[in-house]
């Protein structure tokens, strides 16, 4: 049996976008035997075996501008690619300090894949240092993974090498996301605690590329009648609270698990105000949409958000930054309960149809018989 060598940044159960989908591509080529690599976050060395798949967690030593560095990271990368002697080398991107060991390390015979969930961007002088390295690893990739169509034309790393470059979708797990059973008792509580008004929701991280602050300032421009709940945490949590707001917008924190579900399937519309293509794909706005929340969005050029709802078909999609526009497009889904039915039963099929962790691993599964 072949092997997969998979080098994410970390690994369940540690879990953001990035380590759900080495998760998912990890468990379900099952064709393949799927070894992982990542940092550990103790800051000690483990080898454990999560769900069938072997996973080595290097310690890390300290972290610089968001990225960690290990010193025994090359050590343990020989050790592992000489013990599996892996068909193909799969790293998850950006992680800048571990493609100048994956080029040193691995050999010409074996296939290297390079899944690109985002540019390195806003890091100023900081990119210029890492900018060779990540030249040379592209150079030497044998595929390229975008998780969109739309992020190639718009990405300067990727343009130069587009013809080795390949769309394989994200995916959802959805099982986290279908009702349970007293989850509609859960619902009608909450749609209860806000007077059964239309619920407008958002969640994610509060960091400035979600553009919070534009669905705040767009409150004062919503006619309607609605709750706009906010979840979440992060750097902006103190600056977002001090924009002028009316009562209606609320902060409803970090969720756990069993709340986002339950949240999800109580929105009506999913407010979706990210600002730029550091939001590559937009894993939240398809859990929603598999929801049945209809999204609103901006029009962002080179992201994948714009291709996983689709404007006029699965919900709303305004020019970026409009806050007017984001406002007014809020209004017309709050007053028109049919244009609601009609997108928001779109939205759901576009990511059965897509975006399920099926539809991703299928995809990738492509990729590898091109291989």
């Amino acid at each position: 049996m072949k092997t997969i060598l998979h080098v994410s940044k970390y690994y369940y159960p540690d879990l953001g976008g990035i380590e759900t989908v080495a998760m998912y591509l990890a468990e379900g080529l099952t064709e393949y035997r799927n070894v992982v690599i990542c940092f550990s976050t103790d800051k000690q060395y483990h080898e454990d075996e999560v769900r069938g798949v072997k996973v080595y967690r290097v310690p890390v030593n300290f972290s610089f501008m968001s990225q960690d560095v290990a010193f025994s990271y090359r050590k343990i990368l020989k050790k592992v690619y000489a013990a599996y002697n892996p068909f193909a080398v799969h790293v998850h991107c950006p992680n800048p300090f571990v493609y100048p060991i994956v080029n040193s390390v691995v050999s010409k015979d074996t296939k290297v894949v390079l899944h690109w969930h985002s540019d390195i961007l806003a890091k100023g002088a900081a990119y210029w240092l890492v900018k060779p390295f990540e030249d040379a690893v592209l150079k030497r990739a044998d595929i390229i993974i975008s998780t969109s169509p739309n992020y190639i034309p718009c990405s300067k790393p990727l343009v130069k090498y587009r013809d080795k470059v390949r769309v394989a979708q994200n995916g959802l797990i959805t099982k986290s996301f279908d009702k349970q059973q007293g989850d509609d008792e859960r619902i009608a509580e909450i749609k209860k605690q806000y007077g059964n008004k239309k619920i407008v929701f958002f969640v994610g991280r509060h960091i400035p590329y979600k553009g919070i602050d534009c669905l705040i300032q767009a409150d004062s421009f919503i006619k309607g009648d609605c709750v706009i709940l906010i979840a979440g945490t992060g750097s902006q949590d103190k600056y977002l609270k001090t924009i002028p707001c009316s009562e209606r917008v609320r902060f409803v924190g970090r969720l756990s698990d069993d709340d986002l579900r339950v949240y999800s399937h109580a929105a009506d519309i999913f407010a979706f105000p990210s600002v730029n293509k550091a939001e590559a794909f937009g894993i939240a706005l398809a859990e929603a949409m598999y929801c049945r929340s209809v999204p609103v969005t901006f029009t962002i050029e080179g992201s994948g958000v714009n291709w996983v709802s689709v404007a006029g078909e699965t919900g709303e999609q305004v020019p970026l930054r409009d806050v007017r526009a984001f406002a007014a497009a809020i209004d017309k889904l709050l007053s028109d309960e049919e244009l609601c039915r009609r997108y928001s039963a779109a939205a759901y099929q576009r990511v059965v149809d897509n975006f399920t962790e099926e539809r991703a691993v299928e995809a990738m599964r492509e990729v590898y018989k091109e291989l």
